[in-house]
């Protein structure tokens, strides 16, 4: 996407829908080219893509991005995908950590979504032209399991099942420091960083979304010269906010090793990665269509697990979750 076209909300114009606001103040010709922005995604408030019947509040930004030139058609390309499932409706699939999920400013080209494309004609377009099938996303360098809808239905289904919260996603990630408790909660909402858009942080802001994070320790290590011990975590996501998992670990001043955004940029404490260690490893959702449930898992990468295998000797010992999930995620 370009440069986006902004405006922040005066007092006189709060209370005001937002697709008659953006044609006020002509960041779109006409109302009717308002909510088609707002229909396919390309008006954000606050950071956040905006709901088509938003009301406005005095303060917000709002940013409005060009859609892609009639010409810029989504071209397939020939990437190899790791699919774990797949039928007539929806595809799960393991995205390796430096693939980005969809096009955006800075990436038109070699997406999973242009993967998509090569491997299947068919994909669900209730995300958006450039998000052809999309569920939800993982971060550019977060591996793991993903879901893809291959028809509209599917697509508005499997939404649906992530906003009510009956999709189990858990995540495996190591982390600073020592977590003394076996398992805890984290409910902390987020908001983007007003220091950084780039950047999410835990917020009180009005605007802020509920963010809840469930976490149980799995194995901890002790402190060596280069660090304070490092906690492997087992994270459950009750919502699903950019970054979540990352600003979630760093407000409990546990960041993610190797995260460059949230994390300490140590290279040595970060164990030589030069991504986070923060790996989608299950799955499981009722099929939308059959009814069949689908739980699936998805070992550590080499990258993460001959890392994880070089702390075995500061171990301190395994927890009972640990002794249940560490088999399961860590190859050989």
């Amino acid at each position: 996407m370009s440069d986006p076209r902004t405006h922040n909300v005066r007092a006189d114009e709060a209370g005001s829908r937002l697709d008659v606001l953006l044609a006020q103040v002509e960041l779109a010709p006409t109302r009717s080219a308002a909510q088609k922005l707002l229909g396919d995604g390309y008006v954000r408030v606050n950071g956040e893509i905006a709901a088509k019947r938003h009301t406005v509040r005095a303060g917000e930004r709002i940013e409005v991005f060009a859609p892609p030139e009639a010409d810029a058609v989504l071209i397939a390309e020939d990437i190899p995908l790791d699919i774990r499932y797949e039928d007539d409706h929806l595809i799960v699939l393991s995205k390796p950590a430096g693939l980005v999920v969809h096009p955006a400013r800075g990436h038109s080209s070699g997406t999973l979504v242009h993967a998509l494309l090569a491997h299947t004609g068919e994909l669900g377009t209730q995300a958006g032209e450039e998000r052809p099938g999309i569920v939800h996303r993982l971060d550019k360098d977060t591996s793991g399991l993903m879901m893809v809808a291959k028809t509209d239905e599917t697509q508005i289904a499997l939404s649906e099942a992530l906003k009510i919260r009956t999709v189990e996603r858990r995540y495996v990630t190591l982390v600073h420091g020592y977590i003394a408790p076996d398992s805890g909660i984290i409910d902390a909402p987020l908001a983007r960083s007003p220091k950084d858009r780039m950047r999410m942080a835990v917020s009180d802001h009005p605007d802020a979304k509920q963010c809840v994070t469930t976490f149980r320790v799995l194995e901890r290590f002790m402190a060596g010269t280069h660090d304070d011990g490092y906690t492997l975590v087992e994270c459950k996501l009750y919502t699903g906010r950019t970054h979540q998992i990352r600003v979630h670990m760093l407000y409990i001043k546990h960041p993610v090793v190797g995260d460059p955004v949230y994390g300490r940029n140590r290279p040595k404490g970060d164990l030589g990665l030069d991504r986070q260690f923060l790996h989608a490893y299950r799955i499981a959702f009722d099929h939308p269509v059959t009814g069949e449930r689908i739980d699936l898992l998805d070992p550590l990468p080499d990258d993460l697990a001959q890392r994880l295998r070089t702390l075995e000797p500061e171990s301190m010992g395994r927890t009972e979750a640990g002794d249940e999930i560490i088999g399961l995620v860590l190859p050989g």
